[in-house]
């Protein structure tokens, strides 16, 4: 009986992580409609990366972190957050959110191509090849969807730009986590990078005086920037480290699949977003895809571990 229990809370904890960090793109276009996008997200990140340290250190009574460790946090916080984090939502003030969260996805498939390009990985199945050459095929129909059917928002090839540069980086820092491994509580570590990347974006906005008041933010953006701390990046957070624990990795790896169709529809019903069956299908086979890139992956034992993105 506790052992059906425990697997009923490690499904409702997959269900929390997929609705959940799907619902966070959406916020987070709410939020970027009136606050600059690295303002908002250095308070994001700076909000929960206050929560995540202040736990770990009072009550875990981690230490801080040493030289070391701090360089490559640093690294991996321009990387994961800054780049990666910041960028897609940057990009949220130029393209539709499910676009942004579907190349998003990608990264897995560029993590593929990284590795046999820089790496010289040749361990690649006719398994992977069809599922890179279907998230492509994916991908290119929600871009035909959104680019030429219907009217184009200003700026939408710099926020697909700002999208791929973010994919990117987030893959980059995956292939960092995987080859050097931080010797440290990884949600403490990430609580670190939070609080890193808050200060890097909060110089660039200031820098680039791309800011507003506090005191002239909505209550509507203060509402969603309360969403992507409290549920975005903690709820969830403890809700993915439930399901790891009492879920297979074949089940609690669901969630990357279901998070962008979660944001498409999501932003459809609240943001009035474009929704058809095309960008539906598109988003189908894009998921597809990189479920066929994972796999192949797995079956041949080569598994990169990641983190999740929102």
């Amino acid at each position: 009986m506790n052992k059906a229990n425990n697997r009923t809370g490690g499904y409702l904890a997959l269900a929390t992580t997929s609705i959940v960090w799907g619902t966070t793109w959406v916020a987070s276009k709410i939020a970027v409609a009136q606050v600059p996008a690295f303002q908002m997200a250095s308070i994001r990140q700076f909000l929960g990366g206050t929560c995540l340290v202040l736990f770990f250190m009072l009550y875990k009574k981690l230490p801080l972190p040493g030289a070391k460790q701090f360089g490559m946090l640093f690294i991996l916080s321009l990387l994961m957050f800054v780049g990666a984090n910041g960028l897609s939502t940057w990009s949220l003030q130029y393209i539709p959110t499910g676009l942004s969260s579907l190349i998003g996805a990608l990264y897995p498939l560029s993590v593929v191509i990284i590795e046999m390009i820089f790496f010289k990985n040749r361990n690649v199945t006719p398994l992977t090849f069809a599922g890179l050459l279907l998230g492509i095929l994916g991908i290119g129909i929600v871009f035909y969807e959104n680019a030429f059917h219907g009217v184009r928002p200003a700026g939408f090839l710099l926020g697909v730009l700002l999208s791929f540069i973010a994919m990117l980086a987030w893959s980059a820092g995956t292939l960092i986590i995987a080859r050097n491994r931080v010797p440290m509580n990884p949600y403490y570590a990430t609580g670190w990078q939070m609080l890193i990347s808050a200060a890097v974006m909060f110089g660039f906005a200031m820098v680039s005086n791309n800011t507003i008041p506090l005191g002239a933010i909505s209550s509507t953006s203060w509402l969603a920037i309360a969403h992507l701390v409290i549920f975005g990046s903690l709820i969830t957070f403890a809700a993915f480290i439930y399901s790891m624990k009492k879920l297979p990795p074949a089940l609690f790896s669901l969630y990357a699949y279901f998070n962008p169709l979660v944001a498409i529809v999501t932003a459809g019903l609240l943001l009035k977003e474009k929704m058809n069956l095309n960008i539906l299908w598109g988003a189908i086979i894009t998921l597809l895809g990189v479920f066929l890139v994972n796999y192949s992956i797995r079956s041949n034992k080569n598994q990169v571990t990641v983190e999740p993105e929102q």
